[in-house]
């Protein structure tokens, strides 16, 4: 009798143990993993309602994309983003993780730095070298002002307007370093071929 007396609370203990720890699991789980986060979201919709819902562009209705995420540009009269290694895929968020040391990578650098140089009628040492690498996540959306500005003249003559012009959108299309002091200053290239695809009536080049 004395056995049973003695395992009775013992069992009775453990399970006291295993329903509370089962209760705080999903207490956590329910307060913080859902809780939190749909509070999170919902403060952040309500204070930043552009950049809660990804910052996306909008041109006559339709999305045209996102002021946080890279696009290719092919044709002449756009400027050109950074290039990617992921093909500017969002769900593919990659760098090429090729050391500084890879042959492969110096190859690919020259081949890069000789097609911009062609491209846009220069000497190859002037490429700013965000033109001919990756950046980490592949969808980098900014270039520097360096970049853009060596883009300018092909992208005036492309679009037969005074090269005055566009570097008239390129500049309040820059951004300064935050608060003037962190991070770099850069333009973002989505933007920027959007606006100049909003000009009225451009000046041409006779």
């Amino acid at each position: 009798m004395s056995i049973r007396t003695l395992s009775v609370p013992r069992v009775s203990r453990n399970g006291g143990v295993l329903r509370a720890c089962v209760g705080l699991a999903l207490v956590s789980l329910l307060l913080f993993g859902l809780g939190y986060s749909l509070l999170a979201t919902g403060i952040g919709r309500l204070l930043f309602p552009h950049a809660a819902g990804g910052s996306l562009i909008q041109r006559n209705g339709q999305v045209v994309g996102s002021s946080l995420v890279a696009q290719p540009f092919a044709a002449d009269r756009y400027f050109q983003s950074r290039p990617s290694a992921s093909h500017y895929d969002p769900m593919a968020l990659a760098g090429s993780n090729q050391a500084r040391t890879n042959p492969e990578l110096r190859r690919r650098l020259d081949q890069a730095r000789a097609a911009v140089a062609a491209r846009e009628q220069v000497d190859p040492g002037t490429v700013p070298g965000d033109l001919i690498t990756q950046s980490g996540s592949g969808i980098d959306p900014d270039i520097s002002p360096a970049a853009a500005r060596l883009q300018l003249a092909r992208v005036a003559r492309a679009r037969g307007i005074a090269a005055s012009e566009v570097e008239r959108v390129l500049r309040a299309h820059s951004e300064l370093p935050r608060f003037g002091r962190y991070g770099q200053a850069r333009v973002n290239v989505l933007e920027l071929n959007l606006a100049l695809d909003a000009l009225p009536t451009p000046d041409r080049v006779d």
